[in-house]
């Protein structure tokens, strides 16, 4: 019976995939960056879980972390070719569609009660963009807030970042931030980060504490400055071609698991925003707060050049503002 299903589930798959082989049980592989102890890791494994439960033998999740089958941008692109089924790109989407860089805006959410107010009212918007590039969102998760760690100094007000050579994701709205904040901003692939640290190729980076601790910046940086300026929705993705081609009832078990995952992340997040950043304290780097005023003010530009530059950006930051204060 197995046998039988999967043959004719990969068979359905396979008259879109332009030639790529799908094992007769239709292994579904699931690729991320995300290191062991990673948020991204948990999430994944998650979301694996569940359908692997819910789907019996039609199919089956197999993941895979640590950019084993690629960097953001490989899997990407190996989403549309059909050699990977599902990634979990975060702050990398906004070199995808311009829409998705609303959420580079720095302090643009205010928590995750807001990240779902957002995306209960703005998800068509996501999902249209997703879809024009050959992608669909099955369900969000995150990345989280992000704070700032480096060897040269405290980061208390926006001009203490000045000529601190600072790695960031590959998305041009984070690069701009960063100009405007006097850092000399580097984008680089994230399993390239440590390395570069260690190397002094780079001065620090930013990252959610679950993203700096599973990756042991504690080991090789000196100050983490708590600035909260981005937080980061990450999206489990899939190519809209190939996912459209699943039977109906898959489509819909896979979606519903994203849901769950969902809840699950946001818990697991929260538990380790508190967890993670006693493990940083403790492997001896000093940390801050940081002056949250002082960034805002400076980020003013930021949102200024999205309100002009993108289609309909200004009356994104608007919508978004304002479900940040629900009535």
């Amino acid at each position: 019976m197995k046998k039988t299903l999967g043959i004719l589930a990969g068979a359905a798959v396979t008259a879109l995939m332009a030639g790529q082989a799908v094992a007769a049980d239709m292994t579904l592989r699931f690729g991320h960056v995300g290191n062991p102890g990673s948020l991204f890791e948990a999430t994944v494994e998650n979301f694996a879980e569940c359908s692997n439960a819910k789907l019996g033998n039609a199919a089956e999740v197999q993941t895979f972390g640590a950019s084993q089958l690629g960097k953001d941008n490989e899997l990407l692109q190996k989403l549309k070719l059909g050699q990977v089924q599902f990634a979990l790109p975060s702050s990398v989407m906004s070199s995808v569609d311009d829409i998705f860089g609303i959420f580079e805006m720095p302090y643009i959410i205010k928590d995750r009660d807001h990240m779902r107010r957002v995306q209960a009212e703005m998800m068509d918007t996501f999902e249209a963009a997703a879809n024009k590039n050959g992608y669909t969102i099955v369900g969000l998760a995150e990345n989280g807030f992000r704070n700032i760690t480096n060897n040269t100094r405290p980061i208390n007000v926006p001009s203490d970042l000045e000529g601190i050579k600072l790695r960031t994701p590959n998305g041009a709205w984070r690069v701009k931030m960063f100009q405007e904040y006097g850092a000399n901003p580097t984008p680089m692939s994230f399993s390239d980060v440590f390395t570069a640290l260690q190397t002094g190729v780079i001065d620090g980076q930013e990252n959610p504490y679950a993203q700096i601790a599973s990756a042991k910046f504690q080991e090789v940086q000196k100050y983490l400055s708590i600035t909260g300026h981005v937080y980061t929705p990450a999206y489990i993705l899939a190519s809209k071609r190939h996912f459209d081609a699943l039977p109906a009832d898959m489509q819909a078990t896979l979606k519903e698991c994203a849901a769950q995952t969902q809840d699950f992340t946001y818990e697991k997040a929260a538990q380790l925003e508190v967890e993670l950043l006693q493990v940083i304290k403790d492997a001896g780097v000093e940390v801050n707060e940081a002056d949250k005023d002082a960034f805002i003010e400076a980020s003013q530009p930021i949102y200024d050049a999205f309100a002009s530059e993108v289609d309909g950006g200004g009356d994104m930051i608007q919508k978004v503002l304002a479900l940040g204060n629900p009535s």
